[in-house]
């Protein structure tokens, strides 16, 4: 299955973006296509078979689901790659040049909504979770 392709260049160091993806506390806050959803809840073991939980919700209760995944490949500061619930894969790669992160996203399309849609969808939110690290970890 061809993978898609999503990326952000993100104006911080990579520890900083690195932290900021993979905090719970920090998911909640950016974990979110648009403005009309939001995440209630993370919960991430960050290691190899260690899992992952995050529940996506509409803010106006229509629409809810989890998103969860294992872990099977950790490289900290520089890859990620995961199993997501349905057996999907994903892979994540960190490049660094000191104050700006390449963060750049693979992953198996489901195949019930069209690919662009989903890759709009994982767009938006990489798009949102840039748009979080450089405003409240400024470098």
């Amino acid at each position: 299955m061809k993978l898609v392709a999503i990326e952000a260049h993100i104006n911080a160091r990579v520890e900083t973006v690195w932290n900021a993806y993979n905090s719970a506390e920090d998911i909640m806050q950016w974990n979110h296509a648009s403005d009309d959803w939001h995440c209630t809840s993370s919960i991430n073991d960050l290691r190899i078979g260690g899992k992952f939980k995050n529940r996506m919700e509409a803010k106006d209760g229509s629409f809810a689901f989890d998103f969860e995944g294992v872990y099977t490949e950790l490289k900290p500061f520089k890859r990620i790659a995961y199993t997501m619930s349905d057996g999907r894969k994903v892979e994540m790669d960190f490049e660094s040049d000191q104050q700006h992160t390449r963060l750049y996203i693979r992953f198996e399309p489901e195949t019930e909504n069209p690919v662009d849609m989903q890759r709009d969808g994982w767009q938006a939110i990489l798009d949102n979770f840039k748009k979080y690290v450089e405003s409240v970890y400024s470098t």
